[in-house]
Parts: structure tokens; sequence; C-alpha cells
């Protein structure tokens, strides 16, 4: 249950529990609904029970490789052979007893694999003790080898294994059923999200409101009104929900929600704390502890340091390399442009980059020379929304054009700003200097970093995306910047660009 943390103080309301004197009585406990039992926790159940028995066989290749490795130890009442035959049952114990196989870390975020890596340490830590300790005859290839190789594959099945998740997601299996409870606005934008996310593995069957009535910004999303903040319960039983989502621009305060968790207790529903704040997350959010009162501590974004003079350093040295290896490209790509229509292989545009400084952004020309001029008129058949021109069926694109956009072939000469340091490999979206002239305060976030040749909007739709949706991408980037990150966006750049999703 995504929960508000920054409620005010409001009246408790419902039938589930009652003020006595200055203390409240116990509410009724929801009963644990079927979902619990044969929805959710049925395919968790057996997407853990896969990964047990992936992880049994990959300790079993790697037991049965030190065998064949070490041909002397093959007694199995050695240390080294009692080991082999014990790595099958050891290794996916010390994975369980390090959290690699919660179901909240299933499909999302970079926990479970932390969890695989730190139950990897754990074991080598352990047989190198025990090892020294007993004076055990066990090759020091099993610790500089096996353990590590083993690590590593099983990270690798857990990335496959996810992949295949996402899929199922996508396609609407292996999700959790979710009640959103909150303002119509809020309720709209998690649902708008959710759907784009489809991997998240959340799906919304039913929201509550303080208003059921007059509600129309639910209308575009599908998702029905079932009832108000008092029924919240009774909705959650009747849709066989596995999780309820009390939204940040909820009118619920913390005396209802006390209440509400009471009701919840024991159903197996999960509970899960929303501070708001959408655009700030990961390691700038800590919970701490203050005189009893657990506050949210939201630290400073990094714009400047080590990191940053790091990531500057991977940006050039990147660049170089990739402009090296793909030269043969550029050169045919150049050609091309160049030989089925008339004008000038590359395109320069005035960009703003890191702290409104303007640019000469390069790209392959993809369409014909006088584009600029005839975008006036067609202004009138502008898809887009917000300060962006989007048209799918463009006719100022060149057929050569259509290709390069297809595959963002055209957006390879920026690899040059990168070398010159008036981009990023990863970073908000290039904005025009008209665009900038209507940021606001927020907005202008944006150019705190240098902008990217490729970064959360290239993954996440393209120009599928809306103005506001490239917008909130691009500040929850600057937010959260890591270079974790960066090599995540990098990563699924490949995978978007191969897919051609949104580009046009």
């Amino acid at each position: 249950m995504l929960v508000d943390a920054g409620a005010g103080r409001a009246e408790l309301r419902g039938s589930g529990a009652q003020l006595v004197g200055n203390a409240v009585a116990a509410p009724t406990v929801l009963p644990r609904p079927a979902a619990a039992v044969g929805g959710w926790t049925r395919w968790s159940r057996r997407y853990r029970d896969v990964l047990v028995a992936l992880d049994a066989l990959i300790a079993a290749l790697a037991g049965g490789v030190m065998l064949v490795i070490h041909p002397a130890q093959m007694r199995l009442t050695s240390p080294y052979g009692v080991l082999a035959v014990a790595l099958p049952l050891l290794w996916p114990l010390i994975i369980g007893a390090s959290g690699g196989y919660r179901a909240k870390l299933f499909g999302t975020g970079s926990e479970e694999f932390r969890k695989v890596a730190r139950g990897g340490l754990l074991l080598l830590a352990a047989v190198s003790i025990v090892s020294y300790g007993g004076q055990l005859s066990i090759a020091r290839s099993f610790v500089v080898f096996t353990i590590p190789g083993m690590t590593l594959v099983t990270v690798v099945s857990r990335f496959v294994a996810r992949r295949w998740l996402q899929w199922a997601r996508r396609h609407g299996r292996c999700v959790k059923r979710v009640v959103v409870v909150g303002r119509d606005a809020a309720v709209a934008d998690l649902a708008r999200r959710l759907q784009v996310d489809r991997y998240a593995g959340m799906e919304i069957v039913a929201a509550c409101v303080p208003s059921p009535n007059g509600v129309r910004q639910l209308a575009s999303t599908g998702v029905p009104i079932a009832g108000d903040l008092d029924t919240v319960v009774d909705v959650v039983r009747a849709h066989n929900a596995d999780a309820v989502a009390v939204t940040s621009a909820s009118e619920t305060a913390a005396l209802y929600l006390r209440k509400l968790s009471w009701q919840l207790e024991g159903s197996g529903i999960e509970l899960l704390v929303s501070p708001g704040l959408v655009e700030i997350a990961g390691p700038r959010l800590h919970v701490r502890p203050f005189v009893g009162l657990p506050l949210l501590s939201i630290e400073e974004p990094v714009f400047t340091g080590w990191k940053r003079v790091l990531k500057g350093a991977l940006d050039r040295v990147g660049a170089a390399l990739a402009i090296l290896l793909i030269a043969p490209v550029l050169l045919a790509v150049a050609l091309a442009v160049r030989f089925t229509s008339p004008g000038p292989s590359i395109y320069a545009q005035d960009r703003v980059g890191a702290h409104g400084r303007l640019y000469k952004m390069y790209k392959f020309r993809s369409m014909v020379v006088d584009a600029d001029a005839r975008l006036h008129g067609l202004m009138a058949q502008n898809e887009g929304h917000g300060l962006l021109f989007k048209m799918r069926n463009d006719p100022r694109v060149t057929p050569v054009g259509r290709v390069l956009r297809r595959f963002s072939l055209d957006e390879l000469p920026q690899l040059f700003n990168v070398l010159t340091g008036s981009m990023s490999l990863v970073g908000p979206r290039p904005p025009l200097p008209h665009e900038v002239e209507y940021y606001d305060s927020s907005i202008r976030r944006r150019l705190l970093v240098k902008p990217g040749l490729t970064g959360l909007w290239q993954i996440s739709g393209r120009s599928d995306l809306s103005w506001e949706e490239s917008i909130q991408l691009d500040l929850r980037y600057v937010e959260n910047w890591s270079l974790a990150l960066d090599l995540l966006i990098l990563w699924k750049t490949a995978a978007t660009v191969v897919r051609s999703r949104g580009a046009y």
C-alpha cells in the first residue's frame, strides 16, 4: 500500500475503528482474501521455486566442474568432495538467508542482484574461514574462480528470469491487483504511470476517491470508481485485490492510515509508503529515527565532485571509442544522405546545454533542406502537446531519413558533441532555445546537467511521450543521477532502438 507520508491531521472516518476516550479500539481484521492464496502468492511461489531450482543447478554444475578440474579430490569423503556435493543445497540456503528470494524484489530494482552478490560474498567468507581455521585442503581455485563464477552465472540467470517476468507482466500475467485511494487527479496520474510501466507488475482494478460523484479525470484511464474512503476494505475484498495504494495527494491522514493498516493486518495485502516526491527516489531517500519519530531524509542531488569528473571522462572515452568502431557506418550514412536528396549530410541546430549555454547539435539530415521554412504550414497538423512539434507522417522527412529515424541513426553525429564536451552520453533531452523561454523554475532544473545522446525519455517511449511526460522523466534523471543509472539507460537504449518503439 502506497501511503501519504506528508498528510496532515484529518478526522477519523469509517466504522472499522472507534475512538474510545483517547484510545482507538481495535478494528475488525480483514480476512485473508483468495488472491493472497491463489493470485499474487501462487505465481510468486512458483517463480521463487524456479529460481531455487536454477540456483541449485548452477551450484551442482560448479561442484561438478570442481571435481573434474581436481580429480585427485574425487573422493566424496574428502573436504573438497563434501563441499562439492553440499554446494547445490548450500548455495540456495545462503541466497535465501541474504534475502534473495523475497517476492517484493521480483521484477524491479537492483536489490535482487545485490542480494545474490551478498550471498556470494558470504559463501566466500565462510569457505575461507572454515578452510583456514580447520586447515582443510581446499584448492585456491575454488575461492578465486568457482564461487565468483557461480555468483556471476546466478546473477545472469536472475536477469534472464526477470526479462521473462517483465514480458509476462506486459501481457497481463504475474501482476498485483491494486485498489488506489486518493483524489481523482492523483489516482489518474498513478494509473497512467502504471499503464506505461507495465513491467512494474501492478494493475489498478478499482479506485476509492473522497467524492465519487462528479469525478472526470479518471474517465480517460479506464479505472472504475468503486467507493469512497470509508469503503476501501470492502472494495479490496470485492475485487480480490493484493495491494492498496494511497496516493500522496489523498485526503487521508495519520489516524485514518493507522485504522486502514489495522484492518489490512494479517490479510497478506502489501503495505508500502510513498512520500509524494515522485521525482526523487533511490539512494537520496533515507528514513532516519529522531526521538522515536521516523523522518524522511532527502539528500541533495550531486552536480559536482569526482563522480561528475568520472562521468565526463567516461563520456569522452566512450564517444571516442564509438566513433572509431562505427566510422564505416558514419561514412555510409553520410553518403546515403548526400546522394539521395539535395543538401548537406549534416544538419546543425542551436540547442541549449548545461547552465543555459547555447551550442550546435549535429545530426544526419533526415528532412528536406527547407524543412524549417515549411514548419509553419504544418502547425495545424501537429500531433504533439506542449512545446514540441510531432507528426507521424511528416512530409518533410526523406525516404532515407525515415530509416535513419526508425533506428536513431540520425543521432550518431552527436557523438562528436559528446567528444567536445557540449553533451553527455546520458542526460536530459536537448531543448530548443524557444522551449527554454517558457521554462519555469522547476523545469529549468533540466539545465543543471549536460543534455544527453540518450536518456530516460529515449527508453520510455521517445516520440510517443507527451511534453509533460518527457519533462518529468528529465527531472527524475537530474534529481537521481548516478553512474549505475547511466549504465542501465545505455543498456536499455540498445533494445529500444532495435524495437523502434516511439521513433518517427
